[in-house]
């Protein structure tokens, strides 16, 4: 396979299940074209994300939440790192995650989330498409598991009020003064199950291919960008790969643009635990498997990496 698969979601998931597979084997990503979420909630939600950005820094503070991690609210600019980088990159970011009622068995995993009051419909328009992420996230899962020979539904009940979380993101213009070497989102891998990507048309998307040279990633759109993430990963023995990735500083007149994205980062339960599947295991190599570990756990230790717990 040369080139990441583009398909679209409405039509039987049988007839692109293998070529979704096939792609997140070789590349770690895929692009989807009618995934379901309708334009107009993104283009709502794009608004919101804006006026949230342009409101002064000392507003925009207090949602940070010290001590949180990074998972409700507002990150500041230049916070988090990847793993292994030497400066932090340079974007500001927003977390809605997901809403449990009181008493909930998995409430200890997930904050309660926070909305600025300042921006009208903002609570309503990223609750909404939360839930039309989850929606087009579960209809991948089901493409995945047939690829895998599982049932289709095998990843329902393991993403059932999972710790998933959807980001605001915005990269202002880089300015004169950008640390060196700092890039927009240095080369990192998601700690998650899969991650759907919206707002990926602007150029600067890149993944590492297994021949170690940087590949852009071309979207149209309206279209999501999907990647397999290091839970799913782990769960695959490495059969659907997590690639390596990062947002390069784009040149000429759009380094003076902002960029504005959004990905959901679907998770597993927090209490799910990971561990290998049987068709995942080559015969002669049961000794090499990675330990269970949960979903919880495993988060935990990869968030301390990136300077977030």
């Amino acid at each position: 396979m040369t080139e990441i698969a583009s398909v679209s979601l409405d039509q039987p998931l049988e007839n692109i299940a293998d070529e979704l597979g096939r792609s997140f084997a070789e590349f770690g990503f895929a692009v989807i074209r009618d995934h379901g979420i309708p334009q107009e909630l993104i283009d709502r939600a794009e608004a919101r994300s804006k006026e949230f950005f342009a409101m002064p820094e000392g507003v925009k503070r207090g949602y940070h939440i010290p001590g949180g991690g990074g998972a409700r609210g507002y990150t500041p600019f230049g916070t988090e790192k990847a793993k292994d980088a030497e400066v932090q990159d340079l974007k500001e970011f927003w977390h809605v995650g997901r809403s449990l009622p009181e008493g909930h068995p998995l409430a200890e995993y997930m904050a309660p989330n926070v909305w600025p009051d300042e921006v009208e419909g903002f609570r309503e328009t990223f609750t909404e498409l939360y839930a039309a992420f989850e929606k087009a996230g579960g209809r991948v899962l089901e493409a995945i598991a047939l690829h895998l020979g599982l049932d289709r539904e095998y990843f329902a009940p393991t993403v059932e009020d999972g710790n998933s979380v959807m980001r605001l993101l915005h990269y202002p213009p880089l300015s004169e003064d950008a640390p060196e070497g700092a890039i927009r989102a240095a080369a990192h891998g998601d700690i998650n199950t899969i991650t759907l990507l919206l707002g990926a048309e602007e150029a600067g998307l890149e993944l590492l291919t297994r021949q170690g040279e940087w590949k852009s990633v071309d979207v149209p759109e309206g279209a999501l960008v999907i990647n397999v993430g290091d839970m799913l990963d782990r769960l695959t023995n490495g059969k659907l790969r997590s690639t390596t990735h990062r947002v390069v500083n784009p040149k000429g007149d759009a380094a003076r643009r902002a960029r504005f994205s959004m990905p959901f980062f679907l998770h597993f339960r927090p209490d799910y635990v990971i561990e290998t599947l049987d068709s995942c295991i080559e015969p002669g190599s049961e000794s090499d498997i990675p330990e269970p570990i949960s979903s919880h756990e495993f988060l935990q230790q990869r968030l301390r990496e990136i300077n977030l717990a």
